[in-house]
């Protein structure tokens, strides 16, 4: 199994770098992780409507270029549906035995997601109605990942 992350913008904090190394070297034992991060466009302070727009049509842009159709694509977005952490792990499971041999998560920039790029996953998840810097949410995403194969395999990890 292969579970590839597409973020808009590169973290920079050492924490969440730290963090996120950590769970990558967990989750090498089940499954091929593969990260891409994609250029954030610069926001003005103070930027239109017009001038958010193109910036996120810009940066949908680069991430539907990532995107195979042959993927499950699962779009993080505020309105998406949420899962407990089982129901999470059930899900990942039940799409590996679907026969989907990537399963694709997208995190968008501070800006969020375009309509296409959200049309184009085949289910968006939100993890609540808190919004998070998206550098966390990778750090958060990757944990949760890591989470559902313990869960997967009864370990104690998960109380």
């Amino acid at each position: 199994m292969k579970i590839k992350i597409i973020t808009v913008g590169k973290i920079k904090e050492k924490y969440l770098k730290d963090g996120i190394a950590e769970y990558s070297k967990r989750l090498s034992r089940f499954c091929k992780l593969e990260m891409i991060e994609l250029p954030d466009e610069k926001t003005p302070d103070r930027a239109s409507e017009a001038e958010n727009q193109q910036i996120l049509a810009k940066e949908g842009q680069r991430i539907l270029g990532k995107i195979d159709k042959r993927e499950f694509v699962i779009a993080l977005a505020i309105e998406g549906k949420q899962f407990p952490s089982e129901q999470f792990s059930h899900l990942m499971d039940e799409k590996t035995s679907q026969g989907f041999s990537t399963l694709t998560f997208i995190i968008g920039g501070s800006l969020g997601l375009t309509p296409e790029v959200k049309s184009q996953a085949n289910l968006l998840m939100s993890f609540g109605q808190l919004t998070l810097p998206h550098q966390l949410m990778k750090l958060v995403l990757i944990e949760q990942i890591y989470r559902s194969f313990m869960i997967q395999q009864g370990s104690p990890y998960h109380k």
